[in-house]
């Protein structure tokens, strides 16, 4: 199954989590992954170094769009990172990313991950 990967950089952990938070609900990502990063780039004529929040964002080509004009509109910097790619993975957890960004009828609960041992969320 392919897959599309997202990677953005926010400048703190509040600014990431509410930015996944928002895309999660929205369904246009199944998971989001987090890290604590140092950041060196070049901007605005000088070297800058910050501490940012790198999001690694699982998405599909169909929530592709949409994901990115939603993070473009939420994100916090002038000019957001997107840098993104196309990969594929396989098995269980394709199936259950597939499930994870299919929009939910009204009446219909959560999904339940198929294979979740000891009622874990999939590692993203």
């Amino acid at each position: 199954m392919a897959i599309e990967l997202v990677l953005t950089t926010e400048a703190d952990t509040a600014h990431a989590e509410r930015l996944a938070q928002a895309l999660l609900e929205a369904r246009l990502a199944a998971c989001i992954t987090l890290l604590p990063i140092t950041s060196l780039y070049h901007w605005q004529g000088r070297i800058e170094r910050s501490t940012e929040v790198q999001l690694l964002i699982k998405t599909s080509a169909t929530q592709l769009e949409g994901l990115k004009h939603l993070l473009e509109e939420l994100h916090s910097y002038d000019t957001p990172e997107w840098i993104h790619w196309t990969t594929h993975t396989a098995g269980a957890y394709g199936l259950w990313m597939e499930g994870e960004l299919a929009p939910l009828s009204p009446d219909a609960g959560v999904p339940d991950p198929a294979g979740r041992p000891g009622g874990e969320a999939p590692a993203g």
